[in-house]
């Protein structure tokens, strides 16, 4: 079923989805990152690269609840502009959702194919494939790039949301507020 929209804001799904899942993805690198500051093997190290993991796969989870709320609540029509801007937004978005699916589900390839358990809070998801070494390490190089993809698509979202708000003194940015103004 899909709902007309009129309104020129997206959904309230939409819009808590896209917040709570920008804190989660913030989360995830967080994680990451910050696990170099301990040694190999250390607890903090482990529980930081679990928190990667299982956020990662709860991101998996809420994105397909995110493209089905876009279904049932379509996105408000594109605001004027030039032709060029709404398809660098189009790709972009299409990227991002891209990204929130391929990343989470690399991540779940490598643990498999390591061998490894996939914690996802406290529980073991089964493994995606068998154990295999040479299939984990070509994933993670695709993982490492789309993670160095990831800073550069969402740093480029953000800025044109800015640019949006500050430059064009656009609705772009009110569209995905919480706050209704």
């Amino acid at each position: 079923m899909v709902i007309n929209k009129t309104s020129e804001r997206y959904g309230f799904a939409s819009i808590l989805l896209h917040w709570v899942m920008m804190l989660m993805v913030l989360a995830v690198y967080a994680a990451i990152e910050l696990r170099e500051f301990w040694p190999k093997g250390s607890p903090t190290r482990e529980m930081l690269k679990n928190w990667h993991f299982t956020i990662g796969l709860s991101i998996l989870g809420l994105v397909w609840l995110r493209i089905g709320a876009r279904l049932v609540w379509p996105a408000p029509a594109p605001l004027r502009g030039p032709v060029w801007r709404n398809r660098v937004a189009i790709v972009t978005h299409l990227s991002l959702y891209f990204l929130l699916i391929a990343m989470p589900t690399a991540g779940w390839l490598i643990l498999s194919g390591e061998g490894k358990p996939i914690p996802f809070f406290g529980f073991e998801l089964p493994p995606l494939v068998a154990t295999n070494p040479a299939l984990a390490e070509q994933v993670k190089e695709f993982h490492e790039v789309g993670g160095t993809i990831g800073y550069a698509l969402i740093g480029f979202h953000a800025a044109a949301s800015l640019f949006h708000h500050y430059i064009l003194k656009d609705r772009v940015l009110y569209r995905m507020s919480v706050a209704r103004s």
